[in-house]
């Protein structure tokens, strides 16, 4: 049955469906994770249990949907995934380097010797970007695009990401309304933009590296593991993003909501 004409029951209760899918996903890259201890069994299972994820998304929506994934085209995954790292990566690296110019960050060193670790952090990430936009953006978002229009797909799909960020260390009311800003609405835009979850996934899997296991920040209030840089940072929080990382900074927000801007008036011109 088209998403447009489901009944709202149905439409609900689907969607409790999904997130429980999605909460078992986790659970179990959990378990694997703490029952692995050899690197390359980490790299596995994080490959592994992600084209997992893929697959249960399109099973999912060719049992409930009648129909088949449309925006998760394997033809189209390495260039739009490509493009979404490329986009990921220089947008933290522009929030850093306004840091650097006002002072809030200062590179003291380099970082890690094990490099292992940091193939680990980029492998999980891409884990964790595929699980978050299946549900945020192939699921809840394209489901209330289809049903209630874009906008209010971007509105709703946002708050709901950032609110889902608010159990995280170190978080607060702004550390969410911030994500659900800058992130939200791009991963969001983005989507919409190129029809495919693959750029949005890009974007979200560099977005979390470069943050964490390059720049050496908190992600999302939690520790990334080792950096290949180490970095002094010192502010006000509200600039710095303070426990929390830089998603917590007034500086992601501005440029985030910039480069969303960005996105939506693509789409709507693509519409």
């Amino acid at each position: 049955m088209p998403i447009k004409t489901m009944p709202v029951w149905k439409w609900v209760l689907l969607l409790i469906v999904s997130f429980a899918l999605a909460l078992f996903m986790y659970a179990l890259v959990q378990a694997a994770g703490d029952a692995v201890k050899a690197d390359w069994a980490k790299w596995v299972v994080s490959v592994v249990l992600s084209a997992v994820m893929i697959l249960l998304y399109a099973t999912f929506v060719r049992l409930f949907e009648k129909k088949p994934a449309k925006d998760i085209p394997l033809s189209r995954f390495p260039g739009d995934a490509g493009r979404g790292l490329i986009v990921g990566a220089l947008f933290m690296a522009a929030v850093v380097l306004v840091m650097m110019v006002f002072g809030l960050y200062r590179i003291t060193g380099s970082g890690t010797d094990n490099p292992r670790s940091i193939v680990s952090a980029f492998l999980l990430f891409f884990y964790v970007a595929v699980g978050e936009e299946i549900l945020f953006r192939g699921v809840l978002f394209r489901w209330i695009d289809e049903k209630w229009g874009f906008i209010a797909a971007l509105v709703v799909s946002a708050l709901l990401f950032g609110a889902m960020h608010y159990g995280q260390p170190g978080a607060t009311w702004w550390s969410s309304l911030a994500i659900a800003i800058e992130a939200g609405l791009l991963l969001g835009a983005a989507y919409k933009y190129s029809g495919t979850l693959w750029l949005p996934v890009g974007i979200h899997w560099a977005w979390n590296f470069v943050q964490g296991n390059v720049f050496g920040f908190q992600v999302s209030g939690g520790d990334a593991g080792n950096a290949l840089l180490q970095a002094e940072v010192s502010g006000p929080d509200l600039l710095t993003g303070g426990p929390f990382g830089a998603e917590a900074s007034v500086i992601t927000v501005i440029l985030g909501l910039a480069l969303s801007f960005w996105y939506i008036s693509r789409a709507r011109r693509k519409a």
